[in-house]
């Protein structure tokens, strides 16, 4: 995998070079509480994090503790919320290839279905998130769906009376 890090940006008063740090896109982690790390709090832990560059002051300004911060960063399919929490560091990281279900542990439906979330910085200021879809995502589960769907008809199978979730399980029969 390649190594990226931070573009040094020289300041015109000769002064040290500081560092410009165009936060990636990731897809947020999925959470089961209202009180927990959602997409929102993820995207602004995030940003907090690039303008403190302090864990600790990070998740206490989105209401969270440091401790689970840092098992959010270990979850599965979390590879997308660390790279970003590196590049807010300013820390050399992997690449993550985020159309990839083996780089980022989700499936295409998961990540179509999360979208990205953009973090915005302006000037060393966190400024607010966007959410996007992903259409990489999108369009490779529409190919999924098609290759299926196109192995179903081959087998002579009527599909006409089956529910989607059937169609699914009519290609591995019990």
């Amino acid at each position: 995998m390649q190594r990226t890090s931070p573009d040094p940006v020289e300041t015109g008063d000769g002064a040290a070079a500081r560092t410009r740090r165009r936060l990636p896109a990731f897809h947020p982690l999925p959470c089961a509480r209202h009180d927990g790390w959602t997409a929102a709090r993820q995207a602004d832990f995030i940003g907090m994090l690039a303008e403190t560059r302090s864990v600790e002051k990070a998740a206490r300004a989105v209401g969270m503790g440091r401790e689970s911060a840092y098992r959010l960063r270990r979850r599965a399919g979390a590879a997308g919320f660390a790279a970003a929490w590196d590049t807010a560091l300013g820390v050399a990281h992997d690449a993550v290839d985020l159309a990839s279900t083996k780089a980022t542990g989700l499936a295409p439906y998961e990540r179509m279905k999360r979208g990205l979330v953009q973090v915005w910085m302006h000037r060393g200021r966190y400024r607010g998130s966007t959410c996007k879809p992903d259409i990489n995502a999108l369009l490779q589960h529409h190919a999924a769906m098609e290759r299926a769907a196109r192995m179903l008809d081959e087998s002579g199978r009527e599909l006409s009376g089956l529910e989607p979730a059937d169609r699914v399980n009519a290609r591995h029969p019990a």
